[in-house]
């Protein structure tokens, strides 16, 4: 039984979904090769992503593969209640609500876990901990997993190493056709089309301060120096930090480049980015986004903590009045801005990442006898795949190495 906001509110996200579906060629296919291979035929999978119209045309995807899905939510305030409710009335058990508790949050993630997956696919890693803590009896009948993004990522490779990872799960995130568009240009894209959006301010002329230069750090501060903006990067990793001053970006450490920035974004996948010692130099009317998947890198505890006096100066934007009497203003409480205070990554975007999630469950369900529990890498030809067929849908062609280039590469 589904637990969603609204269930007259399904029209509207049905368009969401038809529209996106339009301009997702590459995961049309594969639900097409899926209806007649039916590769997920008799299995559960439980579903933990950001529940918006992308996702819901994954789940329908999934389903043609034979699939009984469970779907949620991955963030509290990404949930999109009119796409929930067309998921829903299409026959699909959906537990996902926008702007929930964290104590509703965690039971929707428990309902899409009780019914036993075979299958299940994350956003962060919230699915994983709660079967390795709450729902240990389950993981016999769990086949594998796969993992979307950089910080469910960090999650399982700490439970690897630990030797606490009890099934497989595909790093999704890793594969070229995910984490080289997905997390630069749609990233890039979608964090600037939320902040624009929500602020209804310029970025021509301003002070951006990035945190974190990985995929999605690249993509941002490419888009911003784009719109006009004159921007800093903080590292901590010496390398990222080196190609950052190469693109041509200021580097300095936070302490540094707190005073100077007018609009801050923080997508490392750590905590504690942004803290009580940056806070009192910042400019009055800086604005805070975070971009990383969990609400910790800017701390906003301590924010709460520090100011005397809070208000909503926007929809979606908070401001924070300090004791020195400067304002500092909050997108989206914190959370991942793009989904929080947007609708995320372009279609054309997901499209290659939705497949490469789709292929991959396909290949678990494929090679379950042959697995055991660990972090495993996309197989090279499942992302090859996607960019083929992504190439043929933009109407693009490409040379093929000739026999004897084969030869003489050794391949």
């Amino acid at each position: 039984m589904s637990l969603i906001r609204d269930a007259s509110l399904a029209p509207s996200g049905e368009l969401k979904i038809n529209w996106v579906q339009r301009n997702m060629p590459v995961l049309r296919g594969i639900g097409e090769d899926f209806l007649k291979e039916k590769p997920f035929a008799g299995l559960k999978i439980a579903l933990s992503v950001h529940m918006e119209a992308k996702t819901a045309y994954l789940c329908r995807v999934l389903e043609m593969g034979g699939a009984q899905m469970f779907v949620t939510g991955s963030n509290p305030l990404s949930t999109q209640d009119d796409v929930a409710a067309a998921v829903a009335a299409g026959g699909i058990e959906v537990f996902a609500r926008h702007g929930c508790t964290m104590e509703e949050y965690e039971d929707c993630l428990c309902r899409v876990l009780e019914p036993g997956p075979n299958i299940i696919i994350d956003d962060g890693g919230d699915l994983v901990h709660l079967m390795h803590t709450k729902y240990t009896q389950l993981i016999p009948g769990v086949i594998g997993g796969c993992e979307e993004t950089t910080t469910g990522i960090h999650r399982l490779r700490a439970m690897a190493r630990k030797g606490e990872l009890r099934f497989p799960m595909v790093m999704v995130n890793e594969a070229d056709c995910k984490h080289m568009f997905d997390n630069r240009y749609g990233t890039g894209q979608s964090v600037w089309d939320a902040i624009m959006r929500t602020t209804n301010l310029i970025v021509a002329g301003k002070r951006v301060v990035v945190s974190g230069y990985g995929w999605c750090g690249k993509g941002v501060s490419l888009r911003a120096k784009g719109l006009g903006a004159k921007v800093i990067v903080t590292e901590t990793d010496p390398v990222r930090a080196l190609e950052a001053v190469m693109d041509g970006y200021e580097v300095m450490p936070m302490s540094e480049a707190a005073p100077l920035g007018d609009v801050f974004v923080t997508v490392t996948g750590c905590s504690g980015v942004i803290t009580p010692a940056h806070f009192d130099s910042m400019k009055d009317g800086a604005i805070l986004t975070n971009a990383g998947h969990f609400d910790v890198e800017v701390d906003m505890a301590a924010l709460e903590k520090l100011a005397v006096r809070r208000y909503d100066a926007r929809h979606n934007i908070r401001g924070y009045v300090l004791p020195n009497g400067k304002t500092l203003f909050v997108i989206a409480e914190g959370r991942l801005v793009n989904l929080a205070a947007g609708d995320g990554h372009p279609a054309e975007i997901m499209d290659m990442s939705f497949a490469i999630q789709a292929l991959s469950s396909r290949w678990l369900a494929q090679h379950r006898a042959e697995l055991t529990p660990d972090v495993i890498p996309v197989p090279r030809e499942l992302d090859e795949a996607v960019a083929r067929r992504k190439l043929r849908a933009m109407h693009v062609s490409i040379d093929a190495l000739t026999d004897e280039q084969a030869a003489y590469l050794g391949l």
